[in-house]
C-alpha cells in the first residue's frame, strides 16, 4: 500500500502583482507590523510558533494570511511547521526604500512610546 504525499501549497501574489495599498494596508497594524519588524531583524526564515502575539491563535492565522495575500510575506510548509520569511528583495525592488522606512519608523515610535 503507498500513500500519497500531498504537498500543501499557500497562495502568493507574483512580484508584479504586488500593490502599494495591500502592503501598506498589511503593514497599518500593529500585530501584522509587530511580525514584520520581528523577521526584518531575525533575517531569516520563522516558524509562526517563533512568535509570542498577544492574540488568539484564530486572529493570528488571519494576521499571516492578510501579510501573504500583500505580498510582505512568503510562507511555506517544511513538514507540519509553517515558515515565513520577509518578500524583502521583491519589496525593495517595486517600491524603493519603503520597507526600511517603515521599519525605522516603527523603531523610534517604539523607542518613544518606551523611553
Amino acid at each position: 500500500m503507498t500513500t500519497a504525499t500531498r504537498t500543501r501549497v499557500l497562495d502568493h501574489p507574483a512580484r508584479e502583482e504586488i500593490r502599494l495599498e495591500g502592503v501598506l494596508h498589511a503593514l497599518s497594524d500593529a500585530v501584522r507590523l509587530r511580525i514584520v519588524r520581528d523577521m526584518a531583524r531575525a533575517g531569516t526564515e520563522l516558524s509562526c510558533s517563533f512568535f509570542d502575539l498577544p492574540v488568539t491563535k484564530s486572529t493570528t492565522t488571519h494576521h499571516f494570511r492578510v501579510l501573504r495575500e500583500s505580498g510582505v510575506i512568503q510562507q511555506d510548509y517544511q513538514g507540519t511547521a509553517k515558515l515565513n520569511a520577509l518578500r524583502r528583495d521583491d519589496l525593495d525592488a517595486l517600491f524603493p526604500g519603503l520597507l526600511d522606512s517603515i521599519l525605522a519608523a516603527a523603531d523610534a515610535q517604539s523607542a518613544r512610546l518606551d523611553g
